[in-house]
């Protein structure tokens, strides 16, 4: 049997307008992201990769593992969507905002937009609070839900 070729499809002028401009501004953002500072931001990035990769990814995997089998052997396994989503968020929000909660960049940020970094650390934890307090409001309104009887 004959395997069909492989094509890529070529979508409606619209699509490839709106690529095209989306090109445009990536480079754009890109050129002017990379004025001045470019190897600290290459090596950003770099570092970036290869710590998230290399370091990040089996903490989560141990972190996740642990939670997982913790709950399970409350035997809690239905819980463990409602941990796991506020976590994930609040370790991104960790990571985006890590330069201005840590200080490194406070003279760059304050140069940049005329603001105080200072308050990031305390918007970070009001944040992650929010985020596992609306998850827990979720989590009671679909066991109350269900008649909240059986056991999760």
């Amino acid at each position: 049997m004959r395997r069909p070729a492989l094509s890529v499809p070529i979508g409606s002028p619209l699509q490839i307008l709106l690529l095209a401009c989306s090109f445009a501004l990536a480079g754009y953002a890109g050129v002017r992201l990379l004025d001045g500072a470019w190897f600290e931001i290459a090596l950003w990035f770099a570092g970036a990769a290869i710590v998230h990769d290399l370091v990040l990814v089996p903490l989560y995997g141990v972190a996740d593992q642990t939670l997982l089998r913790t709950l399970e052997a409350a035997d809690r396994r239905t819980w463990i969507p409602y941990i796991r989503v506020p976590a994930a968020l609040s370790l991104l929000l960790l990571l985006v905002w890590f330069p201005l909660i840590t200080g490194r960049v406070t003279h760059r940020y304050t140069l940049a937009t005329g603001r105080s970094p200072d308050d990031f650390a305390t918007h970070w934890l009001l944040l992650t609070a929010v985020l596992f307090g609306a998850s827990a409001v979720v989590f009671a309104i679909g066991r109350r839900r269900s008649g909240g009887a059986r056991r999760e």
